[in-house]
């Protein structure tokens, strides 16, 4: 966009002083400025809900859009800003106070459900604002504690209802209850509200929300990892579902592909909701092992439960000591990678899938550090045609996943890629791309083609749009404003 409008600004000053002289040239391109900017500010209209119809509103975090939007002389780029960072809390964010205590509900967007995964996502980066606003900390609260009921209703769904209310998926062939919106066992919707729950409590300082019921829930996450080693037996969970769509079911009459149990703990599921090709997902195992280091330091410092803690802390060394082991593989022309899934028979797949935790997303989520060696040979592998998964075309490029399929980038995975580089012209040609892959919508999508925006999947998909608006406002925060206004 800037590119564009640079272009056609000097053609028509060119053309002016041509016909007409300097002064007239200059009067003219005041007057061309003018209505250029009349004209953007008009397109640029905020697409935010009206202030009596968001789900939750807060003066503090309007006050921080408002600044870092300030700073972006890029037009575009400040209305897609502005319409994605409140994104999750003006459209998906049900809070209320049930009992005397708060509840929140957060919705993925277009599907009114709430995931373990992604409503942890969609609020965490404001986190920043918890004790700047009581709101936003009593909401954060409201959120740990609904998170906390519905892994006591069952550790291993992924999706939840607001209430006994069935879903369309109620006839999957697992132990589905009428809270459960769906039960695919995925390892990363239990790392992500301790994810949630450790960085809000590092920020405040409160351990109001980490009550009896948040220690049985912690306990269930463990005992749900240590039941899906598999090292005695295939363990309680299984999955199918009547579908034409391969990546829906599981085979091997719903437990999945075979695994080697050698510490690593089965996902039967990755984050996109697809099931895994091999069930150990590497990156989901990396997050497990931050997660329950994460843990264990709060039972310690919070419930002094030195015992629980031991327990977390053994099995984090188990499983780091397995990923070494089993899911560090040496690729031909990358040297050691982390592959994205194994079976422990050192079988194991070189891909990337757009949804986090991925590969790419690994130093964001605090697994890895970003200069890890391994992590940069994995970062070239997934980032080039190696990865099946990698697309470019005349629109960007990214990495997309089964779940859509061919062809189709998600934005995540280009602000994943943002997120985890220190070089400023990768940042640019990250954000370049987002801008620019919008479908002029001012939002962000589930995926676009490679080769045209226009053609895209879900138009309101909270999760992306509040990660685009956490990395900008942290762009802005880092100094790196020229850089957003320079395109």
């Amino acid at each position: 966009m800037t590119t564009r409008r640079k272009f056609l600004r000097t053609g028509s000053l060119s053309l002016a002083g041509w016909m007409i002289g300097r002064n007239s040239f200059s009067q003219s391109a005041i007057m061309s400025e003018k209505k250029q900017n009349i004209a953007q500010s008009a397109e640029y209209i905020c697409k935010r809900p009206p202030l009596e119809k968001r789900q939750f509103t807060s003066i503090i975090i309007d006050k921080a859009i408002q600044e870092t939007k300030a700073q972006l002389k890029d037009p575009k780029l400040a209305w897609m800003f502005e319409n994605c960072f409140p994104n999750t809390l003006d459209t998906t964010c049900e809070h209320k106070i049930v009992n005397g205590q708060p509840d929140t509900f957060v919705i993925t967007g277009d599907i009114h459900a709430m995931w373990l995964r992604d409503s942890s996502a969609q609020v965490f980066p404001h986190i920043v604002f918890a004790n700047d606003d009581p709101k936003v900390k009593t909401m954060l609260m409201g959120v740990i504690r609904r998170q906390t009921q519905c892994i006591l209703i069952d550790p291993y769904a992924n999706a939840f209802n607001d209430g006994p209310i069935g879903s369309e998926w109620e006839k999957d062939r697992t132990e589905m209850k009428k809270e459960l919106h769906e039960r695919k066992w995925e390892i990363d919707s239990l790392c992500y509200p301790i994810r949630l729950a450790y960085h809000f409590w590092k920020k405040t300082g409160d351990s109001v929300p980490f009550d009896n019921d948040w220690q049985r829930a912690m306990e269930l996450i463990y005992k749900t990892f240590r039941q899906q080693q598999r090292k005695e037996d295939l363990g309680p969970y299984r999955f199918s579902r009547v579908t034409d769509r391969q990546g829906d079911t599981l085979l091997n009459d719903g437990y999945g592909s075979p695994v080697n149990p050698v510490g690593l703990i089965v996902s039967s599921f990755r984050p996109s909701d697809d099931a895994s090709l091999f069930g150990f997902l590497i990156p989901s195992n990396l997050f497990a092992v931050t997660s329950l280091q994460q843990l264990a330091e709060m039972l310690r410092e919070i419930k002094q439960n030195n015992e629980f803690a031991r327990h977390c802390d053994e099995l984090a060394n188990e499983v780091d000591a397995a990923i070494r082991k089993y899911g560090i593989i040496e690729h031909p022309e990358f040297g050691k990678v982390y592959a994205y899934e194994v079976d422990g028979y050192y079988n194991h797949v070189f891909m990337d899938d757009a949804n986090v935790p991925s590969l790419l997303a690994l130093p964001y989520l605090g697994c890895v550090d970003m200069s890890d060696p391994i992590y940069q040979n994995t970062r070239k592998l997934i980032l080039s045609p190696a990865n099946p998964y990698f697309f470019r075309g005349t629109a960007g490029e990214g990495i997309g996943g089964p779940h859509i399929g061919f062809d189709y980038i998600w934005p995540m995975s280009i602000i994943m890629r943002c997120n985890t580089t220190k070089d400023t012209e990768e940042i640019r040609h990250c954000v370049k791309m987002l801008r620019d892959t919008d479908a002029n919508t001012g939002f962000m999508h589930e995926s676009f083609h490679k080769n045209d925006p226009q053609k895209f999947t879900r138009s309101w998909f909270a999760w992306v749009n509040t990660l685009f608006g956490e990395m900008i406002y942290r762009l802005a925060k880092e100094g790196k404003a020229d850089l957003l206004n320079n395109l």
